[in-house]
């Protein structure tokens, strides 16, 4: 099985993959724990998917009973530049590096296939291949088949690809030699932990994911609590801080994939250009990205904030435009947008012309708040 397994690495390679490795199928006990620990704290958040699917989340054989080994791949995504350097460009979007290029799912999953072909012909195998859309915890099992460990952040962090690998996974009832887990190279450094904007982290490897701009600017549906809308800045979709942060990006090079690299229409564009968007030009410039995926309402929600926080008057005109929108998440932001860009009299002005809705609590709620 050697053999195979040097065979199936150069093949990954060949593909564009930038770390290999393979575990057993076998559920961790000490994994599956921490899965159980965080949905009892409620710490998904809006993500009940998550506690849907635990008891197949825990157990990989939930997915594939006859599984014996688990190949793992990584794909490096590590920018060009530091992502840090948007959150300073107040008038612009950040927008989280994975996001920036081509959905990676739609890159990784056929290049997953062609490698689990070549392992399903020379060891007679089955195979399933998963690129984070299955409940599959990648990350622990990356880990466990030696292509990093997670650090204190929960994230990934490889010792040649920093915190930037896009994961994917074959299972196959192939009997594979397994590669030795890799060792947890933290040490003392806690500044993934200390850059967080708004405390997501109870404590070292733990994660309470209600209080991460990435889950909400991604995954939460509803309105943002007040609590984190300065602590967001210009972020408009994901966060990479705590990423961005950690010193061992500082031995990772570029991405070599070139349909990982940023997109101009999402590379951190002007946000008067986002605010503007309607949901067809919305589809349209973010079309095969995942930034599609949230929906232009929760997107423009999210550009509010950032332009109520970027002291720019010239968001003002677009900012008002919006108090009108046919969706009260919108409407609601537009609200406290204004509140933070405009002069009293000019907001007291603009509530007089847009008295919410007798169902629009929110709205109302945010028109309140500012006064």
């Amino acid at each position: 099985m050697a053999r195979l397994n040097d065979e199936l690495k150069a093949r990954a390679d060949a593909l564009g993959f930038d770390a290999f490795g393979i575990t057993s199928a076998e559920a961790s006990e000490a994994t599956a724990a921490r899965l159980y620990d965080f949905l009892r704290l409620d710490r998904h958040g809006d993500m009940s998917w998550m506690a849907d699917t635990a008891e197949r989340r825990a157990d990989p054989l939930q997915l594939m009973p006859a599984a014996r080994s688990i190949v793992m791949l990584g794909m490096s995504y590590s920018p060009e530049r530091d992502p840090l350097e948007a959150l300073a460009a107040k008038s612009h979007a950040a927008i989280s590096v994975y996001a920036k290029s081509r959905d990676y799912h739609d890159i990784i999953k056929g290049r997953l296939k062609d490698l689990a072909g070549l392992l399903a012909r020379r060891a007679n195998a089955d195979v399933k291949v998963f690129v984070d859309t299955a409940p599959l915890m990648e990350k622990p099992l990356a880990a466990a088949a030696g292509l990093g460990w997670q650090g204190k952040h929960t994230n990934l962090v490889s010792r040649g690809h920093g915190s930037w690998l896009f994961l994917g996974a074959i299972l196959t009832d192939a009997d594979l030699a397994a590669d030795a887990p890799e060792a947890d190279h933290c040490g003392n450094c806690r500044k993934c932990l200390d850059v967080c904007p708004t405390n997501a982290f109870p404590a070292p490897y733990q994660l309470d994911a209600r209080r991460c701009i990435s889950y909400l600017t991604i995954e939460h549906q509803g309105h943002i609590a007040a609590e984190f809308r300065r602590a967001i800045g210009n972020r408009v979709f994901g966060c990479d801080d705590c990423l961005a942060v950690c010193p061992w990006n500082k031995f990772a090079e570029a991405a070599r994939e070139t349909k990982l690299r940023a997109r101009a229409q999402s590379d951190n564009p002007p946000l008067g250009e986002l605010l503007a968007l309607d949901d067809d030009a919305f589809r349209a410039r973010f079309a095969g990205t995942p930034v599609k995926r949230t929906g232009r309402a929760r997107f423009v929600r999210n550009c509010l904030i950032a332009a109520g926080n970027s002291a720019d008057a010239a968001l003002l005109a677009p900012v008002k435009s919006l108090l009108n929108d046919a969706s009260p998440l919108v409407r609601a932001m537009a609200v406290w947008a204004l509140g933070e860009l405009a002069a009293a009299e000019e907001f007291a002005t603009a509530r007089e012309e847009h008295l919410p809705r007798e169902a629009d609590r929110q709205v109302a709620a945010e028109w309140q708040c500012v006064l």
